[in-house]
This record gives structure tokens, sequence and C-alpha cells, in this order.
């Protein structure tokens, strides 16, 4: 079969740097005008290039052959520098295997247990602001999240200052790739600060959680926590030297589940708090749902059920800013791709952001509209177009409890505060291995079951 037509390259290419310029200066705009272009549209950054697939049923058959179209490409052989050979980063031949040994963590039964880190941390959180407190939600979504994750994993207390140095060393690590993805080899290792404090950061979170796990195994008590999942875990399916993870192995992972639940997570709750910022109508019925459901207490597993408002906040969310805005696989052998022959070795990138943002996929797509998730919607979104955690089998395998967590700590926050955005605050997307809101800075506002709809209410009005 004869391709139907050659791959077009994307326009406003320039001659030795591709495709640079215009994704540096509007990379969003640049994805969304891609479908413009065609199915699979052709991107080239320097010397580099990248097939983008465009069309959800396209990115669909990527996400399902994932022998075809393997981890790969700039952004994850960048990222096993850090993660190593971790669920999110290791190739297809060792994949099936840690997805087995890892799958019993994520069991539905465990997920309640979870999610009692989620409403403890949340409330504590909300409980040490002060009324007018001015806020950088980022930072204190960082640390909340991270407090959940590490409860999660470890289940015991960690040091206050081992946590800190830890999400420090976390962000200079997540910040420090993505600088990384984007300059020529070579340049990161000149002895340049940044890159002193990344190899810093890199060597000393491996080395933190190396003798948090040594501690554990010593002890040999099974906490109920993710850890104690890790170390006793077994795959009857592989040999006997495969069957438990080996300790190098359980430190790639709770890299991965540590970046994962805390950065990932983050994200979604600042962009979802300066969303509800700006529309304080949808924050008016978040906090009519809260009082409802909660009646002044924190959040719990058991009500997610009844937080439905609150799920659609988090998932729409999701959509407007995906975490991943970009990923790359390789191509292991030739094939097809939407009637083009793809050569193995090609850098084939998908955008989750750039399906979430066709306007024939979703009305009005850059209106924060979570009804358009409400099960009475006559045209729900279509599953293949919404990707926040990927899809196949290399979806994520911790979607579910990132979402929980998400919804139970928005809703025990909104339960007592509301967050208003200050006057001339400018927020723009922050770039990097996650998509985050920069200079998010809002004001801790205390609240009541009626004052703050009232007040919202006034506000409409005027």
């Amino acid at each position: 079969m004869k391709n139907r037509s050659p791959i077009p390259t994307a326009a406003g290419g320039l001659p030795l740097l591709g495709h640079l310029v215009p994704l540096l200066r509007d990379p969003f705009g640049f994805l969304i005008r891609l479908p413009e272009q065609g199915d699979l549209v052709r991107v080239r950054l320097g010397p580099l290039q990248a097939l983008v697939v465009c069309d959800p049923a396209l990115v669909s058959q990527v996400l399902r052959d994932d022998r075809t179209f393997d981890k790969g490409g700039p952004v994850f052989d960048r990222s096993r520098e850090f993660f190593g050979n971790g669920l999110a980063t290791c190739p297809y031949g060792d994949h099936r295997r840690q997805r087995r040994l890892l799958q019993p963590a994520f069991h539905p039964a465990r997920l309640p247990g979870y999610a009692q880190a989620a409403t403890d941390r949340a409330a504590e959180t909300a409980g040490a602001w002060q009324d007018g407190q001015v806020l950088d939600v980022l930072a204190v979504m960082q640390e909340l999240t991270a407090r959940i994750t590490v409860d999660t994993l470890f289940s015991t207390t960690v040091a206050p200052e081992v946590l800190t140095q830890a999400v420090n060393d976390l962000n200079t690590v997540v910040g420090g790739l993505s600088v990384r993805m984007a300059i020529p080899p070579g340049l990161d290792r000149l002895p340049a600060p940044g890159n002193r404090r990344y190899q810093q950061a890199r060597a000393r979170l491996p080395r933190t959680l190396r003798r948090l796990v040594t501690e554990r195994r010593a002890a040999g008590t099974d906490h109920g926590d993710l850890l104690s999942m890790l170390l006793t875990t077994r795959d009857a399916d592989s040999g006997p030297a495969e069957q438990m993870l080996s300790d190098a192995e359980i430190i790639d992972q709770i890299l991965t589940f540590f970046v994962g639940g805390t950065d990932t997570a983050a994200s979604t709750l600042a962009w979802a708090l300066h969303l509800l910022g700006q529309h304080p109508g949808i924050e008016a019925r978040l906090h009519a749902e809260v009082d409802a459901v909660l009646d002044g207490r924190p959040a719990g597993h058991a009500d997610l059920p009844r937080l439905e408002l609150t799920g659609r906040i988090v998932t729409e969310t999701l959509r407007l800013w995906p975490p991943a805005w970009v990923v790359t696989r390789t191509c292991m052998t030739d094939t097809r791709l939407g009637g083009h022959q793809i050569r193995a070795g090609a850098t084939v990138a998908y955008s989750p952001y750039l399906l979430h943002h066709r306007g024939d996929l979703y009305p009005d797509p850059d209106r924060f509209d979570p009804d358009r998730w409400a099960p009475e919607n006559p045209q729900p979104p279509r599953r293949e177009a919404y990707i926040p955690f990927g899809g196949g089998a290399r979806k994520c395998i911790g979607d579910r409890f990132g979402i929980n967590a998400s919804v139970l700590a928005l809703a025990t926050i909104a339960g007592r505060w509301r967050f208003q955005p200050l006057p001339g605050m400018r927020v723009r997307p922050a770039l990097g291995v996650f998509v985050n809101p920069h200079g998010l800075r809002m004001r801790a506002t205390a609240r009541t079951a009626t004052g703050t709809a009232s007040v919202v209410a006034r506000e409409q009005q005027q």
C-alpha cells in the first residue's frame, strides 16, 4: 500500500532551527494549529524531528500498540536519567512484569486506605491557614500533595526537614529535566550553578528514599502502605529471580510515584483553584455541594460518589491543563499510521493539550465548563479524546488514586476557604515536564456554609 500523500511539515519552520522559534514563542498556539495541517504533522526542532499525531483515533492506535510505539524519544530519554527503569519510563520488554507486580498496590480495595492520607493532610493543611492570608498556591499544593504521597508510600511519619528537602530536590530535578530536554547534550555537564544544583538533588533524593527503604526492609513490618506492598509483592508468571522487585527497582518505582503523586496532583489542584477564582458562579455551586455533603467535616472516601460537581471540576481542570502536555514514543519497527509509512526509529509525539483543545471534539474548548462531563449531557466527550493519564496498557496505574486525592483535597479546602485572586495578578503556564501555573498567588478567606454563597451571589448581581 502506498502512502496517500507525504506527511506535511508544520508551517513556520526556519533553516537550521526548524520550529523552535514558534514553539518557544507560543507553544500552545503552535500545537492547537497543527490539526489544520493534517492528522500527522512533521515538526523539526533543530536537527531533531518528530511526527505529531493530531487525530484522536490515531493517538488511540499509538497508545494501544505499545510494542510498536514504545516509550522513547527526547522526553523519556531524559527522564530515564532520573527515574531509571520505573513503570512510567521502562521499555515494553520490562513493562508487563512490572505492571503485574505493582497492580495489587492499586487494587480498588486499597484505595480507601490511601484516601485517608488525603483526608488527614488536606484537613491539617487547611486548618493551618489564617483568614486573609496570601498564599503561593502552587507551593502550598506541592507541600500538601507531597505529604499525601509520603503518607501513602511510607505511612509512618517522615521528619519535616527530610520532607522539605525531598520536595525541594524534587522541584530542582523536575525543573532541571525540563531544561535538559531543550539543550544540546554536553551543555548539561558544564559547571554552571543550575547544573550543580540539579546533580546534587538528583543524587540526594534517591539516597533519601533508599535509606527509608532500607529501614523498612530491616524492620520487616507490614504497614499496609505502598512500600510494604512493593517489598512483598510477587509475580508467579516470572522466573525465580524476577518474582520480586529488587531494591533498585523499588527505588525507581518510588521515584516515579513520588513525582507523579506530588507534581501532577499539585498542578491540578492549583489550576482548579485558579479557575474557580475566575468563575465565581461555579465556585458558589462547589461550596453549596461541599456544605450539603460534608457539613463542615473533611471529605472522606465514602463521600466521593456524592461529590459529583467536585469530581467534574477536577476532570475539567485536567482537560484544560493536562499535567503532561506532550509525550513522545519511538517507533520500533516499520509500520503504518493514518495511511502513512512510518520507519523504525522515528519519534512519534502526541499532545493531550492539543486533543483537549480541539473545537470539533470539545465545543468552546477554552471555556471552563465542568458540566460538559455531567451524565445528562446529550453529547458527552469522546472517551478517546480525553487522555490526561495516557491510555492503553501504559495508562497511569495511579490515575484513580490521583483523582480521588485531588477531589478529596479540593472538597476539604472548599469547605473552609474561598480563594480569591489578587488584583493585577497575571498567571501564565510555566512549561516543563509538567504545565504549572506561574505567579499564582491568592488570598484565602474563611467562609461559612451560607456566607460565601451570599457574597458570590451579590458579586454576580453587580
